[in-house]
Order: structure tokens, then sequence, then C-alpha cells
């Protein structure tokens, strides 16, 4: 599980080529509420196993969190069950919002 991390920078590069991403931010509706990423879906982290089918029909999973250590969780256990290219945005929304989008709000 060695690239269970991507950086901001290559997630940027893949919306803007186009490519076809789900984004899940796993953090709590109200951390979604005070900023998020573009076409991100919430599903809080205890709402995975829930939700676990439709993440078993996407090519590539990047999930999110504020700093990365409950989307690293999030991923981990997504591979486990079946979701082969779930990732984890390495320094979650923060260091979007400091390399990639300072217009998303940092908390």
């Amino acid at each position: 599980m060695d690239d269970l991390q991507i950086t901001a920078k290559e997630v940027n590069e893949r919306m803007v080529r186009g490519e076809k991403l789900f984004i899940v931010d796993v953090r709590e509706p109200w951390e979604h509420d005070l900023c998020r990423i573009p076409g991100a879906k919430l599903i809080p982290l205890g709402m995975l196993p829930a939700n676990l089918n439709a993440l078993l029909d996407a090519e590539d999973v990047i999930c999110y969190c504020h700093h990365g250590m409950r989307s690293l969780d999030a991923a981990a256990w997504l591979r486990k069950q079946g979701v082969e290219r779930a990732r984890s945005l390495a320094g979650g929304i923060e260091r979007w919002s400091v390399e990639i989008d300072p217009q998303v709000p940092r908390y």
C-alpha cells in the first residue's frame, strides 16, 4: 500500500485534465459546511460502510479530511473492502488550501 496517498498537486492536475475522480469528503457535515473541494461528495468516516456499494463501482476514489489522518484510515479500509484504487489526499483540505486553492478557508 505504498501508493495509499496522493498529493494535492496530483489531484488538481488530474481534475484539470478532466479525469473521472470520485472525491470523498470523510469529514463531519459541519466541517464540509465550512469548506470543501468542488465536486466532492460528503460521506463522513462513520458512514463509509453504508455507502460501500457506491464506492465499489468507482474507478478512482480520493478521500480527504482536514489534515489527512481520517482519510488515510478511510482509504486503507476501502482497499481492504475491494476498492483497489482508493487513495488519501496527503495533508487533507489544509494542504489543498495552502497549495492549490487559497480561496478554500482554513480552520
